[in-house]
């Protein structure tokens, strides 16, 4: 407005041959720079009614005072079309704010401490204001012991895709406490994708995904996969491999069978799980970004795998990426035999005692008598509902890591309940006591049965989860 009065003065005070008159068309581009769209186009029109208002006694020719009438016109068409897409640009910077900052809250903001790893982890955006997308990571401890590794990506851009991640991220934590293998769980998350998308056809939601589940106790890795890039293995040599997958098509079509995949891992293996963006596809052929990312995992100048993240990240091109990268590196551990205890039992009544006096042998001999009474009393009543329940074989297992994890293995999948026993029952108790000892319980089944796992915090006085893993 202050422009506006100052042009019109000047137009007013000038005689009417000079040309001070155009200054008017200055005024829309100013205010584009500043105001709304509508404000623009408001400033617009009345710089143009105050020029022919002012020079409607025309001392010129009619076709050059029409001329100018048009260029005062035309600015304030193009000062409108700068208001517009200045809105426009900052809508979209909104959203790529509000998409950014949804992911970095849905992500991960720090990863559990366990003992079977150590990890690292980055995350990058896209360069371009559309790429904020839903790349994801994840790490889950597991009964046993065992942790769970994952990554997945959400295809699409913005709000929804970020959205899209969490819900997916959500149900992968979800579904990972029922201790399925990997490729059940992928099954659960296909139907989920599939159910989703037929509740909103406009949107048909997609999604890779790489599930891993390592066990630290005998070092194998479990894993399974939905369209995702291969996972790395790093070996303590140096060697770098990129282990095959069955070939399977992104979550959301219905009918997909998944499968599992087992290796054997030595202790200091690097695992390595990135998603798409990282590999640059849409400008570098696929083997030789693999050969690049194999090259930085392999560097022996890598001491860590911080540097190890820094040299990955440094190895791709410095052009800017229209897809955001998440990068989730993993060290295997392996528990030491001295920290793994495990029974053969006969199925016999007379299995309880048994099992209470060899989980009190090893107790004393790890130094957690403080603990001997209530593991005690778990296993009597784990192996006694196992001898009465279940069949051979049976078997007993104590694993001292972050916690003491006590474990009994049969041949029966079906799984005990807790229930509320009455005043005068004389049996059902027997879970609800074990349940106010433990930190936590579960079942998780397998092929040949289940597995009842009970977990107890240590002894304050007890080293940290980190010292009782072989380094």
């Amino acid at each position: 407005m202050v422009v506006l009065a100052a042009a019109t003065t000047a137009v007013l005070l000038a005689p009417p041959t000079y040309h001070y008159g155009l200054l008017l068309a200055a005024v829309p581009l100013l205010a584009a720079t500043v105001y709304s769209t509508y404000t623009t186009a408001v400033l617009g029109a009345l710089s143009l009614v105050v020029y022919v208002l002012l020079h409607y006694e025309r001392t010129e020719a009619l076709d050059v005072w029409l001329i100018k009438v048009g260029l005062v016109a035309g600015f304030s068409i193009v000062g409108v079309m700068i208001a517009q897409s200045r809105a426009r640009e900052q809508r979209l910077s909104r959203a790529r704010d509000v998409a950014l900052t949804l992911q970095r809250e849905l992500l991960p903001q720090h990863m559990p401490a366990v003992p079977a790893l150590h990890t690292a982890h980055r995350y990058m955006p896209a360069d371009t204001a559309a790429g904020v997308g839903g790349d994801w990571f994840d790490v889950i401890p597991l009964s046993g012991g065992r942790v769970a590794l994952v990554i997945g990506d959400v295809v699409g851009h913005g709000v929804h895709a970020a959205a899209l991640m969490g819900r997916l991220r959500t149900a992968v934590q979800t579904l990972a406490d029922l201790d399925s293998s990997p490729s059940d769980l992928l099954a659960h998350m296909n139907d989920l994708l599939v159910r989703l998308g037929e509740d909103n056809p406009e949107r048909e939601p997609g999604a890779t995904l790489l599930y891993l589940v390592y066990d630290p106790v005998i070092g194998s890795c479990t894993m399974s996969g939905a369209g995702h890039t291969p996972a790395a293995f790093r070996s303590p040599d140096g060697k770098v491999h990129f282990p095959e997958l069955p070939s399977t098509p992104p979550l959301g079509l219905p009918g997909t069978v998944f499968a599992d995949t087992e290796h054997r891992l030595e202790q200091g293996t690097v695992i390595a799980l990135y998603t798409d963006g990282l590999l640059d596809l849409r400008s570098t052929d696929p083997d030789d970004s693999l050969k690049q990312l194999g090259n930085a995992l392999a560097d022996p100048q890598a001491n860590s795998l911080e540097d190890m993240c820094e040299r990955i990240f440094g190895s791709q091109p410095d052009h800017p990426r229209d897809d955001d990268t998440a990068l989730l590196l993993a060290c295997t551990r392996r528990f030491d035999h001295t920290q793994v205890a495990t029974w053969s039992l006969a199925c016999d009544p007379r299995d309880a005692a048994t099992a209470r006096t060899l989980v009190t042998q090893q107790l004393r001999t790890w130094d957690l008598e403080d603990l001997i009474h209530s593991t005690t009393l778990i296993v009597s009543e784990l192996v006694g509902n196992t001898v009465r329940h279940a069949t051979a074989p049976i078997t007993l297992r104590l694993v001292k890591a972050a916690t003491l994890i006590c474990e009994v293995t049969d041949a029966v999948s079906a799984a005990p309940h807790v229930r509320r026993a009455g005043t005068l029952d004389e049996d059902g108790r027997g879970l609800f006591l074990i349940s106010q000892l433990a930190s936590r319980w579960g079942v998780r089944h397998h092929r040949d049965g289940k597995t009842i796992w009970v977990e107890q915090h240590l002894p304050t006085h007890t080293s940290g989860p980190h010292a009782t893993a072989t380094s």
